[in-house]
């Protein structure tokens, strides 16, 4: 402490601190003036570019939420959307599986029918040979016992009478 004391820094001179204040007050009312002024504009802009650009971003933020809700949305309804696609897809896939089987049953059944028509048939036209067969063989057995050929009328008789004695019902019924 001594040394700074006898340096002289630290004494009081009235002189000196009047022209160290006045240095001061005009230092200082050039630094407002033409420094602080500007200085502080700059520092005042550059805070609202901040403020612009945290809104901006805040802006862009809720941006991204309502697009990223949108997306969300886009893909329930998508998700949805493909539920009913699957669900008509299987209703339709049900019909024409059923429609098939319709359509095969009424196929088995019109071939069955036509079959059935043609057993009918065949069962009459052999009925019918049988018949005739038996009627010739009846001509012919008569004109071998009688030794004599029968007119129309006789043959007639004859055929009617021997077919009326045979049982053909037990051969229509195994037919049906």
């Amino acid at each position: 402490m001594a040394n700074l004391v006898a340096s002289g820094l630290i004494e009081v001179v009235p002189g000196l601190m009047i022209w160290t204040l006045i240095a001061f007050a005009i230092t200082f009312f050039v630094l407002k003036r033409y420094a602080f002024g500007p200085i502080q504009k700059t520092i005042d802009e550059r805070r609202e570019r901040i403020r612009a650009a945290v809104d901006e971003a805040d802006h862009a933020r809720e941006e991204a939420r309502e697009l990223l809700e949108q997306h969300r949305q886009l893909i329930a309804d998508a998700k949805g959307e493909s539920t009913a696609i699957l669900a008509d897809a299987r209703k339709v896939a049900d019909a024409q599986i059923e429609r098939a089987k319709e359509e095969a049953e009424a196929e088995r059944v019109r071939r069955l029918e036509e079959t059935r028509r043609q057993i009918e048939a065949e069962t009459k036209r052999s009925l019918d040979l049988i018949r005739s067969e038996v009627a010739d063989l009846t001509l012919e057995a008569t004109a071998r016992v009688t030794g004599k050929v029968l007119d129309a009328e006789d043959q007639r008789r004859l055929i009617d009478e021997a077919i009326s004695e045979l049982d053909f019902s037990t051969l229509e019924k195994e037919g049906a």
